[in-house]
Formats: structure tokens, C-alpha cells, sequence
């Protein structure tokens, strides 16, 4: 039977806040692992590893969400441009308002979409115009059509205008036409989507949405200018947040897969892994924290802990929470080589910096239990005299605006074709 989600503890109210939290929990990712390919391989060998690492993992947990939440196609990619945008509402790589995409539809078949407001560019513009080309052009054109490629193979996302911005200060940030049409090429899937594709994450059964609870069960009705998450019901939520943190450990796959064929040893790979994991552990700890007001004593730190993305979904990595502990044990993300993989006894930096943004002064003991069969590992939480200086990896993720990035009320209006 598939395990209960460990989300499913929260309230309706707490899910909704929880998922946009995830949604950009997801996209810092990103922010933390480019930095450190960056300083290992140059800029333009970053750009490539980016474009594989998202085209590698989009299509999958595109086609994912739209099965989860009854709106993908009758015939298998044979979707519309609704589809299309409704699955980037729920992309961890347009995560809401931080990456304020609006939508137009003219049709079934054509449609447009501008960005208010693009989080993504408020990090890269202080950097100057080559890393604002690397990330508009050069890895937008791919990945953008890879994303859309999981509706329908001849669909195509093509720039009106798109940064650098001209005037300087020039809004929208950008403004795309998606369109899809017979006479158009069949796109061509990149290598490592297959591999992807055969991974435990790819396939993970999660638990169906109860249809009886209050709320939405699904988002088979129209489009909506802003996803209104609190419109969805209990195990709707528990759903998407599950499916939120597959999309993380997905995309991480084909961050390590890109990285394999780029790094001179096994020590390389691991160091740059590991880099990206606590960058991110730590942001997200901080920002999951503050959204569940969660006291800062070791209860806090625990159901932090059960909360995080790299420990979920419940389905993928194994965790028994106790009173005043953790157990892990041997999962299908340890086949996976997901982020849980790496950690344990001999390194537990990630799970020490997310219970740090809580209280600086809190630390984790870890410790193998059992046998090589059966075991796995148990986390304590302490307190210390001294706080802990912030780690470097978390600082260079807390560069970008994502990081404090406050989500705002928004009305959820139907988008009817224009």
C-alpha cells in the first residue's frame, strides 16, 4: 500500500501555504546548484548542464501533475495551449508570483503568455547581459519547448521580446506565443529523458484524490488567471505537494545526470551534489519554517524535518517520525540516488543547516541503526551553546530575491479565449 503522506498532517489552510512555498522551493534549486557548475566548469558549460537538467525532468512531472489532477488529454499528447498553461501553475519552474506569468488564449491551439514580473531575472540582471542572454535565450528556447513538448509534440513557444530589456527598465519582462500546429516538427526528446523516465521517481505511484472531501478534487475546469490553491481540496493538496517534491527530486536527477559526463571523478560529482543540497536544504527550512510558524525547540525542528522536500514524498524516501526522533531507512530514492542518498552518520550537513534556520543554536546527532539489509539511520535533535555561523552554500542561494520573496492575495479569475 502506498504510504500516508506526511503532508496529509497538516491543515487545508497549511497545504496551500506549503505548495507555494515548494513551487519556489523547487526553482531555488536552481540558485544553488548553477553557482557552484559555474565555478567548476565556466558559465557556458553551466548553460548546458541547465538546459539537460530541466529538459531531462519536465516532460515527466508535466504529464504527472496533468494525470494527478484530471486535465491531461483523452489522447496522449494531443493536449491544448489551456493544458499548457496550466501545467506551468504548477511547475516548480514557474513557481506563482515570483515568476508572475500572465496567460492569454486565443484558441485551443494558440495562446500567449508575458511576465509581470520574472524573479529569475531580478537575480541574473545584476550579473550582466551574458548571463541574462544564457538564461533568456539560450536556455529558455530549449527548456520552455521541452515543457511544452509533455501536451503535445508540435507545440512551440516562441519569443515576442524577451530580455535584455530594452529600455532597461521595459515591462513586461518578456512576452512568448505558444502555439501548436500540425505543419511544425516533431520535437525531438533529449537523451537523458529516457533515462530519467526509467527512474523509481518517474513511475512512483502516490495516493488518489479522495473526490468526496470538500474542494476542488481536480482541475478539469477552466483555466484561471492565478491558481487559487486554497480552493483545493485537503487530499488534493496533499497530492500536489507530493507531487511538488518529485518534481525536486526529478529535476535533481537530471542535474546529476548532466553533471556525469562533465566531472573528472566521482569526488566532483559528489562535492558539487552535495554543495547544491544544502544550499537549498537551508532556504527551504527557512522559508518552511515561516510559513508554519514553527517553534524554534527540537519538536519544531523534527516536524521541520518531516516536512522537507528532501525527506518526501513519504512514497519515495522512508522516514518513521517519533516523539523526539527520526528514523530513515532504505527507500526507492536511495535507488534513485536522490538527495536522502547522500546524506546519513558520515555526512549530515543538510539536515543541520534546516534545523539552524529555525534557531542557530540547534544541531542534529546521527547515527546507523540495524543491519545492512534492514537499517538505515536515526536524527536527534541538540542544542548548543554557540549558534552556527550560516553555511556558505545557503549564502549563495540566499542571493537570490526568491529566497525572502513574499507571496501576496490574488484574486483567481477565469481566462476565457480572446
Amino acid at each position: 500500500m502506498t504510504p500516508v503522506s506526511r503532508y496529509a498532517e497538516l491543515t487545508r489552510e497549511e497545504l496551500a501555504e506549503v505548495v507555494r512555498e515548494l513551487l519556489l522551493i523547487g526553482q531555488l534549486i536552481d540558485r544553488s546548484g548553477m553557482a557552484w557548475c559555474i565555478s567548476a566548469f565556466g558559465r557556458e558549460e553551466m548553460l548546458r548542464i541547465a538546459i539537460v537538467e530541466w529538459a531531462a525532468a519536465s516532460p515527466i512531472y508535466t504529464r504527472r501533475m496533468q494525470t494527478a489532477l484530471g486535465y491531461a488529454s483523452a489522447v496522449p499528447g494531443q493536449g491544448d495551449v489551456p493544458t499548457i498553461f496550466k501545467g506551468l501553475q504548477l511547475d516548480i519552474g514557474a513557481p506563482p508570483q515570483f515568476m508572475d506569468f500572465r496567460y492569454t488564449v486565443h484558441d485551443a491551439r494558440h495562446g500567449e503568455f508575458h511576465l509581470d514580473h520574472c524573479g529569475a531575472l531580478m537575480d541574473v540582471e545584476p550579473m550582466g547581459e551574458e548571463y541574462v542572454r544564457g538564461m533568456c535565450h539560450d536556455i529558455e528556447d530549449p527548456t520552455f519547448d521541452a515543457t511544452a513538448i509533455a501536451t503535445h509534440p508540435r507545440a512551440q513557444v516562441r519569443p515576442v521580446h524577451r530580455p535584455p530589456r530594452t529600455p532597461a527598465d521595459r515591462t513586461p519582462h518578456c512576452r512568448w506565443t505558444v502555439t501548436i500546429d500540425d505543419a511544425h516538427p516533431e520535437a525531438v526528446a533529449i537523451p537523458e529523458l529516457a533515462v530519467n523516465e526509467r527512474s523509481r521517481a518517474a513511475g512512483l505511484e502516490l495516493a488518489p484524490i479522495d473526490p468526496s472531501e470538500d474542494g476542488a478534487a481536480d482541475y478539469a475546469g477552466p483555466l484561471v488567471s492565478d491558481l487559487d490553491l486554497a480552493g483545493f481540496s485537503h487530499s488534493a493538496l496533499v497530492r500536489i505537494a507530493d507531487e511538488v517534491c518529485l518534481q525536486m527530486a526529478l529535476l535533481d536527477r537530471g542535474f546529476t545526470l548532466a553533471l556525469e559526463s562533465r566531472v573528472t571523478s566521482p569526488e566532483q560529482l559528489l562535492e558539487i551534489r552535495r554543495k547544491q543540497l544544502v544550499g537549498v536544504a537551508g532556504i527551504a527550512g527557512a522559508r518552511l519554517a515561516r510559513a508554519l510558524s514553527l517553534p524554534p525547540d527540537t519538536k519544531g525542528a523534527l516536524r521541520l524535518l518531516a516536512l522537507h522536500p528532501m525527506l518526501n514524498p513519504a512514497a519515495y524516501v522512508s522516514v518513521e517520525v517519533e516523539a523526539d526522533a527520526l528514523t530513515v531507512r532504505p527507500s526507492a530514492a536511495d535507488e534513485d540516488g536522490a538527495w536522502v542518498s547522500l546524506i546519513g552518520p558520515e555526512w549530515s550537513v543538510p539536515l543541520r543547516v534546516a534545523v539552524q534556520a529555525l534557531d542557530p543554536h540547534l544541531d542534529v546527532e546521527v547515527r546507523s541503526i540495524g543491519d545492512a539489509v534492514d537499517g538505515g539511520w536515526r536524527v536527534e535533535i541538540v542544542r548548543r551553546t554557540e549558534p552556527a555561523p550560516e553555511a556558505d552554500e545557503v549564502a549563495v542561494v540566499r542571493f537570490s530575491t526568491g529566497a525572502d520573496f513574499a507571496f501576496e492575495p490574488r484574486r483567481s479569475l477565469p481566462i476565457t479565449p480572446v
